[in-house]
């Protein structure tokens, strides 16, 4: 019965991939529709030359061109106006505005974002199942490798986007969430893949459950924050360069930028408890609260980035540009910890399997 459960839990993983990989196209199709025309040029360039037009030809008083990204943070940016940094607070505070206009959408591409969200839920549903069969087929909490790290992880990725994706049209944003998660998935059940086993001695405690379950979720609101600060980053550059893309019609660079600043105080605190939870652990298993583990020092490494990330954001010597490049420093440390150090790294935490 237990190997049955474990086989069942590879076929809803297998199933899982299938259906985000329907998702990640119809995610793309939408895309496609909101590329605009080429003899249109994007919409932020010329409200940037009415601006320059109005402030040669003498602008009533009441618009006036602020700082795109904030007198706060130091940083030279394209003049936009008073009324389109107010709109952007007023969207930021809305949550659910749209900002890619879907009466401007082919019908076609409008069906295929509706159908990707569809499949998105059902994906992770299959996600959930193949992990609680997985649990069921051990008696024990999935994460225990880092295969079931990884089919966790994208689980709590897959379900905060879906559950986000309630409050406000996250359509623009799935394909740079599902790629990810589908290459995760497709690591863990080629290169990461482990049978379902018994747990190492040193990982029989209930400290498994609330340490890397947090740890799971910290990552998984990581992904998020990285995916929206790397699409801020590339829809900030194109409207500099003045470049058209389907771009376009994302939120601004403002709204994109607080989103992912949002989600970063979110993640931030799990991590510091995850941190905190180790070395209790620690304590109880290895009898010292710190032992230079290659584990705890890049868990350390990586709460120090971020924490240089925040400080960078609420300085105002700092533009956010550079603050989101110490953050996309921040998740590339995740990716090393969990990606080269897990497999190269001989320390008390080797129990990935490999």
């Amino acid at each position: 019965m237990t190997n049955q459960l474990a086989q069942y839990a590879n076929v809803s993983l297998y199933s899982a991939m299938a259906v985000f990989t329907l998702a990640m196209v119809g995610y793309a199709v939408y895309l496609a529709g909101l590329v605009p025309s080429r003899d249109r040029g994007p919409a932020r360039a010329r409200a940037g030359e009415l601006v320059g037009v109005g402030a040669a030809g003498g602008m009533p008083a009441g618009r006036h061109t602020v700082p795109a990204s904030g007198a706060a943070d130091g940083a030279t940016t394209d003049g936009v106006t008073a009324d389109a940094t107010t709109d952007d607070a007023a969207a930021t505070r809305e949550g659910g505005a749209a900002a890619t206009g879907d009466d401007a959408v082919p019908v076609r591409a409008r069906k295929a974002g509706g159908m990707a969200g569809s499949l998105t839920w059902l994906g992770a549903l299959l996600l959930v199942a193949s992990a609680t069969l997985r649990g069921l087929s051990v008696q024990r909490w999935p994460l225990g490798n880092m295969f079931e790290f990884a089919v966790m992880g994208s689980m709590f990725t897959v379900l905060a986007y879906c559950v986000w994706s309630t409050r406000r049209d996250l359509r623009w944003l799935g394909i740079f969430v599902i790629a990810p998660v589908l290459l995760v998935l497709g690591m863990a059940i080629t290169v990461w893949y482990t049978d379902a086993a018994e747990l190492l001695p040193s990982l029989r405690s209930y400290w498994l459950v609330i340490h890397v379950t947090v740890a799971t979720l910290s990552v998984a609101v990581f992904t998020l924050a990285c995916a929206l600060t790397a699409v801020y980053l590339t829809k900030d550059g194109l409207e500099r360069a003045g470049r058209p893309s389907f771009m376009d019609r994302f939120p601004t660079p403002r709204v994109l930028e607080r989103l992912a600043y949002g989600l970063h105080i979110v993640a931030f605190p799990l991590w510091t408890f995850t941190l905190i939870a180790g070395a209790i652990w620690a304590r109880q298993a290895w009898g010292s609260y710190w032992n230079w583990d290659p584990k705890e020092v890049w868990t350390f490494v990586i709460w120090v980035v971020y924490a240089a990330y925040l400080h960078a954001r609420a300085t105002s010597g700092w533009s956010r540009q550079a603050a989101s490049y110490i953050a996309l420093a921040g998740y590339l440390c995740i990716l090393i910890n969990y990606g080269v150090v897990n497999v190269f790294f001989v320390g008390q935490h080797s129990y990935s399997g490999l």
